[in-house]
C-alpha cells in the first residue's frame, strides 16, 4: 500500500489579484512553481501547518481562510500526496525565500499560465476563480 503525505498549503492573494508563488528547491517537482505549503506534523491542525509553512516559505505571517480545495495527487515518488489548500492574507512579516525555497515572489493573475507550475495548480486556481486561461 502506498503511503500517504498530507501537505497543507496557503494560497496567498494580494488585494491586485497577484499570488504568492514560491519556486520549490526540493523534490517533489524542484524547479517548479508552486503556493507555500508543505507536510502537515503529527498532532497540527491543517491551517495551522498551512500558516507554519507560509512562515518558513515566504517570511510573511499569515491568516488562514476558507478551504479552497483539496486534491490527491501521485507523483514520480510513488507517494500519494493529500493536498489541502486554504485561501490565505497576509498579516506581518518581511518577504524572502525561506528553508526551501528558491525564489519566491508575486506574480499577476494574468501571468500563471506562462510559469511551469507544479502539477494540476493551475487547474485548481483556475476552479476557484483565481486564475483563467489565456
Amino acid at each position: 500500500m502506498p503511503r500517504t503525505i498530507r501537505s497543507a498549503c496557503a494560497v496567498i492573494q494580494r488585494e491586485d489579484g497577484a499570488i504568492l508563488m514560491v519556486k520549490r528547491l526540493n523534490p517533489p517537482e524542484a524547479g517548479l512553481w508552486s503556493v507555500p505549503g508543505g507536510k502537515v506534523e503529527p498532532g497540527e491542525s491543517l491551517r495551522a501547518a498551512a500558516a507554519r509553512e507560509a512562515f518558513e516559505e515566504t517570511g510573511l505571517h499569515v491568516d488562514i481562510g476558507q478551504r479552497l480545495w483539496t486534491a490527491q495527487l501521485v507523483l514520480d515518488d510513488g507517494i500519494i500526496h493529500e493536498l489541502h489548500d486554504f485561501a490565505a492574507t497576509t498579516i506581518g512579516g518581511v518577504l524572502r525565500a525561506g528553508d526551501d525555497a528558491a525564489e519566491v515572489r508575486w506574480i499577476p493573475a494574468s501571468q500563471l499560465a506562462t510559469l511551469p507550475l507544479v502539477a494540476e495548480l493551475f487547474d485548481h486556481l483556475c476552479a476557484a476563480g483565481l486564475a483563467s486561461r489565456l
